[in-house]
């Protein structure tokens, strides 16, 4: 018998469209991948509105302000400003045009990755974002109704009596949260992962420099290398959003919401004058934490 031969194939992204201006590729965790090419020509025609928007800024000798010839105060402007407002007229525009064309839904800010952008050339450029993780509750009620039944410790009624009764212990956040994770599948898109793992470094490098400790010194002390604080701080991050958007998933699926009344109630609740006036700025924030924890209280009850 002839032995099978077996084609090894490379694995693609799960979708990807393309034509000569833009691309995109989605993968299956749902991060979502944009490349733009805009021409030359177009690049040039917002090179020359740019300089002539920043050259009325310019003061060159023997001439008023703003009045002096384009190809003589353009000389006075650095390179680098005109790259930068160049590009600030640009990639929001594109990558707005090219969510739209894609029908991309993305729930964070891109990451823009330049590829090429020098004078006379086309300017490329990749934006990373993502869609809405994808999140498979499953069993999760099971298990947390496990970890529920398991707080419940009887205990004698009396010293002189045989009679028992239940007690209950509320378990943990955390406690909650694993068994919301073990019944689940959730996959967290990677570039959603390295934004939140930025943001955690960025905030423990924050506190190391109000301490007046040099990250240096914090790894010699705890004998770590500075890939193993970023992996943990990857580790958490990846943990942190999943729990953020299971418990979303639960709310929309257990319609938890947060009322008017429940806002006015929190609010209501602050003492502080300063630190109220902050929470009505920021109605939304306040919602969000409020139906957060009425999942939570869903959950623990379960």
């Amino acid at each position: 018998m002839a032995k099978k031969q077996t084609i090894k194939q490379e694995k693609k992204p799960l979708a990807s469209v393309k034509n000569e201006r833009y691309s995109m590729s989605k993968a299956k965790d749902n991060g979502v991948s944009m490349k733009i090419i805009v021409p030359a020509n177009e690049v040039e025609e917002v090179r020359k509105k740019v300089i002539g928007n920043l050259v009325k800024d310019v003061t060159v000798a023997g001439f008023r302000k703003g009045q002096a010839p384009i190809h003589i105060a353009q000389n006075k402007i650095p390179k680098e400003k005109i790259k930068e407002e160049i590009l600030r007229d640009i990639l929001t525009r594109e990558y707005v045009e090219a969510v739209k064309k894609f029908e991309v839904k993305p729930i964070i800010n891109p990451q823009i990755h330049i590829e090429t952008f020098d004078d006379g050339t086309d300017l490329e450029f990749v934006a990373d974002t993502a869609e809405e993780p994808v999140i498979k509750l499953n069993n999760y009620k099971d298990k947390v109704k496990g970890v529920n039944a398991k707080s419940k410790i009887i205990v004698p009624h009396s010293a002189n009596s045989t009679q028992t009764q239940e007690e209950n212990k509320k378990p943990s956040a955390e406690e909650i949260f694993d068994a919301v994770l073990e019944g689940s599948e959730i996959t967290i898109p990677k570039v959603l992962i390295d934004q939140e793992t930025n943001r955690l470094v960025s905030h423990f490098l924050e506190e190391l420099q109000k301490l007046g400790i040099t990250l240096e010194q914090y790894l010699a002390s705890q004998n770590k290398k500075s890939e193993e604080i970023k992996e943990e701080y990857e580790k958490r991050a990846e943990r942190d959003l999943k729990i953020e958007f299971a418990l979303r998933k639960i709310a929309d699926e257990e319609k938890i919401t947060a009322e008017q009344a429940d806002i006015e109630q929190a609010i209501n609740s602050v003492v502080d004058e300063t630190q109220k006036a902050q929470i009505i700025q920021n109605p939304y924030l306040l919602a969000t934490i409020i139906k957060q924890q009425k999942t939570i209280d869903f959950l623990t009850n379960l």
